[in-house]
This record gives C-alpha cells, structure tokens and sequence, in this order.
C-alpha cells in the first residue's frame, strides 16, 4: 500500500520546485542545508537540557541534569525530547501548520525530526506513541490534529504503535496562551481520558507523548497523570519545540 504513495512523492520532489519551511528559498528539500546544519548546530537537542521537562538548563543546575522546578515538583513525566527552541527556526513553519492548514509543512517537519532526532531515539524502549489529543469539538473546527499530522509522518521503532484515538479530550472554550502555571494546571485539570477499549493494553506499558510545542508543561503533566492513572508504567514526551522557562 505504501509503495505507489512512495513513487508520487518522489516524482514530485523530482519535478515541482519546492521551497524551504524555514527562509523560503526556492531549492529541492523541504528543508534546505543551510537551515538543517543550523538546526544542527543550534537546535535544542544540542544543549544541555532537563532530562525529565526537556528545558535547557542553567549553570548550578547541570550536576542534577533537571532543573530546579523539576526537582522541588516532580511532573508525572518520565522524561522529555525536544527538536528545537520555540522561538528558533521552526516556530513559523509550525504556525503555518497549525494556524494556516498547510498540512505540507507536517511533511516537512516530520522530515526535519527524522533526520535530526529519529536515529537518537531509535533505541527508546516504548509501547505506544499517541498524539496530545483535541476535542471533537477543535478537531471539527480545524479539520485535524497537528500533533497527529507530524507524529503520524516522524519515524520509530516497529514495534511502537500509533494512535490518534487513545487519548481522548473534552471541549474547553477558555484558551490557555499567556496563563501563568497555575491557570494552566487548573484549567487542564480533567480535560483528558482514555478511551475505555485500550485502558486493559496500557496496562504495565512506556508510553510515548507527542506535541507539536511544550510551553509550561501542563498539558503533558495531566496527560502523564492520566495516563499512570489507567496502568501506563512509564511516559516520555517527544516534542517539536519547547518554550523557554518564564523570566
């Protein structure tokens, strides 16, 4: 079934001019070299970062590999893996995405991950890989799930399993962006579920969390709670880009 979707998408990247998520000059890749190396070179995963929240971490806080809100409240989250800073190169092929439905740049995201981050985790011990979940609601409204576009396209091991149905959401009309933590944790409280036909196959299994950007951590904490509330033994977070911590 794959085999004549591979030969489409090589005959357009043969024939039709692309042009590079990041500074949009017209080249072969959906990523051109100059922006690959410098995500190569400036990229999240090239600083020393939280193991367990994914932030890059300050000087006194290197010796414990996590930082200090990590270690005075310890999330639910195992552990954390981040591509890029939320400010860096990819923060507006990401809202092009998300915000304007270009749903092209997920192949070009899911590109970007896999040649700089897949082969990292590719010895990752993990059960299943479920998407940050929308409501039916948001889901209607934008058409799809960008968590899901870009984890469905990224590469893992065979044996983990990809869901989008999993992990489940209720509709929550006040929007997080620009609420401090505690806002954030309150307002998500709840909002998550597991469908009840997978709770008995979650049981005693390493779950892998994909998001397309961690700002504080809240979503993912809940989804970590909810998750080790039905079974789930281990939860680590894969995420595309992560905000920097509060000033």
């Amino acid at each position: 079934m794959r085999f004549p979707e591979n030969i489409f998408q090589t005959i357009c990247e043969q024939l039709l001019p692309t042009a590079c998520i990041a500074c949009q000059e017209f080249q072969k890749s959906s990523l051109c070299d100059r922006c690959l190396n410098q995500l190569r070179d400036d990229g999240l995963m090239n600083y020393q970062c939280c193991y367990q929240c994914g932030i890059a971490l300050q000087a006194p806080e290197i010796a414990e590999q996590r930082c200090v809100q990590c270690q005075i409240s310890r999330p639910y989250f195992d552990a954390t893996h981040c591509l890029d800073r939320y400010d860096g190169l990819l923060q507006t092929p990401l809202h092009e995405l998300k915000y304007q439905k270009r749903i092209a740049f997920a192949n070009a995201l899911g590109r970007t991950w896999n040649l700089l981050l897949s082969k990292e985790l590719e010895d990752i011990s993990a059960d299943f890989l479920l998407p940050v979940p929308l409501s039916n609601e948001k889901l209607a409204q934008r058409g799809f799930n960008q968590s899901w576009e870009i984890a469905k396209r990224i590469q893992c091991g065979v044996h983990i399993q990809k869901s989008p149905y999993v992990l489940q959401r209720h509709h929550h009309v006040e929007k997080q962006a620009g609420s401090t933590l505690s806002k954030r944790q309150l307002a998500i409280q709840g909002m998550f579920y597991v469908e009840e036909r997978y709770i008995q196959r979650l049981a005693h299994k390493t779950v892998i969390v994909f998001d397309d950007v961690m700002t504080s951590g809240a979503t993912l904490n809940e989804i970590a709670r909810v998750l080790k509330d039905n079974g789930v033994s281990r939860v680590i977070n894969w995420v595309v880009l992560r905000a920097a911590r509060p000033i």
